[in-house]
């Protein structure tokens, strides 16, 4: 199987560390060279100990969901001869406490919005089972115990 890395850095500079007066943005750099600013989210830590701006871990989770289960349905889509020409999803995380009584991001719902091209255009029931095969095969959701939802956004067709 295959190994993925992440590398984290922050560091204190003259930040009051010990009074907990001290910012949570840092640098998040991926295997592949891509870096991202990343800070407690404000919603746990407030501003400005927290950076706005930046990718909090909880939207990065909701993201690295979504994100998969995309790759997926493209994959799939594309070896029963259906031809995506666009997909946008607005997930959203919910937080709250789980069996365990632990705060956890407890539900994650996707709301991809497909727009397919050509002659071959799925039925919505074809759609839909593309989603739920997607939802099965995804490594991040078969990695966590977060209920994954999928509410797909099933248009009339429509072609470019």
């Amino acid at each position: 199987m295959s190994q993925h890395s992440a590398d984290i850095l922050w560091q204190r500079g003259d930040q009051d560390f010990l009074g907990n007066r001290y910012s949570r943005r840092h640098a998040i750099r991926f295997d592949g060279g891509a870096e991202w600013l990343g800070s407690s989210s404000p919603h746990v830590v407030p501003v400005p100990l927290s950076d706005a701006a930046a990718v909090d871990p909880e939207e990065a989770f909701v993201a690295s969901l979504s994100s998969c289960h995309m790759l997926w349905f493209l994959s799939i889509a594309a070896s029963r001869g259906f031809c995506v020409e666009r997909y946008a999803d607005h997930a959203s995380g919910k937080m709250g406490r789980n069996a365990e009584g632990k705060i956890a991001m407890t539900v994650v719902t996707l709301r991809p919005e497909v727009q397919f091209s050509g002659q071959s255009q799925p039925s919505t029931e074809q759609h839909e089972a593309m989603h739920h095969s997607a939802h099965d095969q995804c490594f991040i959701a078969n990695s966590v115990k977060t209920d994954v939802r999928c509410e797909p956004v099933i248009a009339a067709s429509s072609q470019p």
